[in-house]
């Protein structure tokens, strides 16, 4: 693998892979504006990379930061499904412009592969489980319609320029580095906040809905998977561990790992979001072998570990109230 760019390293996705791919000894340039990732994510690999700060809405910067590229990991955006509720326009000219610009630079500096980071959303409240790549894209939410049409894009980029493209619907990721400070964080992150505060768990709805929670190091790994496969056609690929779990199990889960008796909080069901979410993977085992390194229990007492850890010094900010 040749030189890398990453867009939004410095978020949590990002940043994860970043480190994953330092670790593989690939050279990495990371793009990011700082507006939903942090400094701090990338402090302790500063000397290693080469940092462009721009805003992927700006097509000359996606072009300088393309340049000499040989693979593009796309994670740059506005990754929430209430904030795109709230303000549509600005996830749509991030998460839909923005891809575009990258697309664009990529092809027009000679990149060879391009991965995009895609959303599980895009299958919207169908109640039909697991979720298969050939199942319609019903996005219940701007987030989800524009990730979607991320991933249009990429496919017709390779069909009519000739990039390789691959757009991965995560579902939902956990791990360290993802912020539990924002109103809009994953929900792994949002009870390890509240709950080693002291505080008990807030569930929108009535916890019955479902996911299939998917630990970061298995995003680094589909990503690294992608870089080095063979051959890919703009394919549409889950990223998931195929196992889900409801909220109200989970508050068990966190109370068992640590040592806790809290019962959740319930507040009104969010526009936007889905019920149930679960991945088939076969698809991610047939075109990249990928199978999911880190399950769901290790995934979780290393997560609730580094909370510990990063609220006990202060990391990001995030300390214990």
């Amino acid at each position: 693998m040749g030189p890398c760019l990453v867009t939004g390293g410095g978020g949590f996705i990002g940043s994860n892979l970043v480190r994953g791919l330092l670790k593989n000894n690939c050279r990495v340039r990371v793009l990011d504006n700082f507006s939903t990732g942090f400094r701090q994510n990338l402090a302790e690999v500063a000397s290693d990379i080469e940092l462009i700060e721009g805003d992927i809405r700006d097509p000359p910067t996606c072009e300088a930061a393309c340049a000499g590229m040989d693979v593009v990991f796309h994670h740059a955006a506005i990754p929430s499904v209430p904030a795109s509720m709230k303000d549509p326009r600005a996830s749509f000219e991030s998460n839909v412009m923005g891809t575009f610009n990258m697309l664009m630079a990529a092809r027009d500096k000679g990149v060879r592969r391009f991965t995009l980071a895609a959303s599980s959303s895009a299958y919207g409240t169908s109640e039909e489980l697991p979720k298969r790549e050939t199942m319609a894209v019903t996005p219940a939410s701007p987030y989800a319609a524009d990730k979607a049409t991320g991933e249009l894009f990429a496919a017709m980029f390779h069909r009519a320029f000739g990039l390789e493209t691959l757009s991965f619907r995560y579902f939902n990721v956990f791990g360290a580095r993802q912020d539990p400070s924002n109103q809009y964080a994953g929900v792994i992150a949002a009870f390890a906040s509240r709950m080693l505060c002291g505080s008990p768990p807030v569930i929108y709805g009535d916890g019955t809905q479902s996911r299939d929670f998917v630990h970061v190091e298995n995003i680094v790994h589909a990503n690294l998977l992608a870089a080095g496969a063979k051959a890919v056609h703009g394919e549409v690929v889950n990223i998931g561990c195929g196992t889900s779990i409801d909220l109200n199990r989970m508050v068990g889960v966190f109370n068992e790992a640590l040592g806790t008796d809290f019962k959740p909080v319930y507040a009104a069901p969010r526009a936007g979001d889905v019920k149930h979410s679960l991945a088939d993977i076969s698809v991610a085992r047939e075109v990249l072998g990928y199978e999911p390194r880190v399950h769901f229990p290790e995934g979780l007492r290393q997560t609730i570990d580094w909370y510990r850890w990063a609220m006990d010094t202060g990391y990001g900010g995030w300390k214990k109230r």
